[in-house]
């Protein structure tokens, strides 16, 4: 994590307020990848004053922050703020949005076990009711399941390689990014924070499964990733999930598909939409809503795994499940991969994952 006492350049954020981004929505200019850096390497030493941090992260949400500018964001949180741990596999990195969800049930953790009893290692990460929505997460999910969350980086990693799937706790590998909580949270609104911190890639995955409100914030996320010096992912899968979470909605789901080296052996992007009626669900939103989220979630994760469930939530967990199969591509088609979360439900194997982190 960066030192209060360390120098810096000659672009304090009250500076590039005044000279670059403050001047409103329409005549704010971007910032260069070094002006961005700084900014944010003054943010984790704690150097700026409230109302001038503030000030800036608001002009950041009017302007508009552009590819370069989150690349600048995220190496800055990767080389002072991320504690990486790898495990020996290489897991699918999913990182939903850290905010979470406040409706509908949270189904990566059942998705999650269900790829990694098929053989598609799974790590998700997220904190504890994170600003500004400070809805129900990962964490508050597997914690009702009476798996263990506050772990340290390693136990993460020996997590993945023991049973399978993993979970990375925000404070323990980002604690740069945990410092900024009370004063994210004074904000408000969500800030480029939320976006940078779902591609921290504790375990330096080499796919990333992520979640997306409209489709052109995909492609910035998908230019974030190839501007950027510290991911090293080679493929990266962008959905509008749930809430914006990384749960296919019900009905027509957008996704954005990016891979480094396609199969022509030339850098693809493409996107398409996943309808759940053409693989026999019919199931609308209201469908997978919920009272108690974190307990509800995971009552039914618990039920589906069990094989005691055969309803819209069961469909809903395989569906997600051979969606993180197809995106490490462990599958060649959703077909496939449904056919594998079915069996490992039905055997027993994800039911047994499940046991296996509960005694971790």
């Amino acid at each position: 994590m960066a030192k209060a006492s360390q120098t810096f350049g000659e672009w304090p954020l009250k500076r590039l307020m005044t000279e670059v981004i403050g001047s409103g929505p329409k005549s704010a200019d971007d910032m260069s990848h070094d002006q961005a850096r700084e900014a944010f390497q003054r943010i984790l030493a704690g150097e700026p004053e409230d109302t001038t941090l503030g000030a800036f992260w608001l002009a950041n949400r009017w302007k508009r922050n552009n590819p370069e500018e989150l690349s600048a964001y995220t190496d800055v949180m990767r080389e002072e703020s991320v504690v990486t741990a790898e495990p020996e596999c290489d897991p699918v990195d999913c990182g939903a949005n850290y905010d979470g969800k406040d409706t509908s049930a949270i189904l990566g953790v059942g998705a999650g076990v269900v790829a990694a009893a098929a053989g598609t290692p799974v790590v998700v990460h997220s904190g504890d009711y994170v600003p500004s929505q400070k809805a129900t997460a990962y964490k508050h999910v597997l914690d009702e399941l009476g798996v263990r969350t506050e772990l340290e980086p390693t136990e993460s990693a020996d997590m993945v390689d023991e049973t399978g799937f993993g979970f990375y706790y925000q404070p323990a590998f980002n604690p740069g990014i945990d410092d900024l909580f009370e004063r994210r949270d004074e904000m408000g609104v969500r800030t480029f924070v939320n976006t940078i911190e779902t591609v921290a890639n504790p375990a330096n995955a080499d796919v990333h499964l992520g979640s997306f409100y409209h489709l052109a914030f995909a492609k910035k996320l998908t230019d974030l990733i190839k501007e950027s010096d510290q991911l090293d992912y080679s493929r990266a899968i962008f959905f509008q999930g749930m809430e914006g979470y990384d749960d296919i909605r019900p009905g027509y789901t957008k996704v954005a598909e990016w891979d480094e080296t396609g199969a022509d052996g030339e850098e693809s992007f493409e996107d398409y939409e996943i309808e759940t009626a053409e693989y026999g669900m019919e199931m609308e939103r209201d469908d997978l809503a919920v009272d108690e989220m974190a307990a509800d979630s995971a009552a039914i994760t618990e039920a589906v795994l069990a094989g005691e469930r055969d309803d819209h939530f069961a469909d809903a967990i395989a569906l997600n499940g051979a969606f993180r199969m197809y995106a490490r591509q462990d599958v060649d088609s959703l077909e496939a991969g449904l056919e594998q979360a079915r069996e490992v439900i039905a055997d027993g194997s994800a039911q047994a994952v499940l046991e296996e982190l509960q005694a971790y």
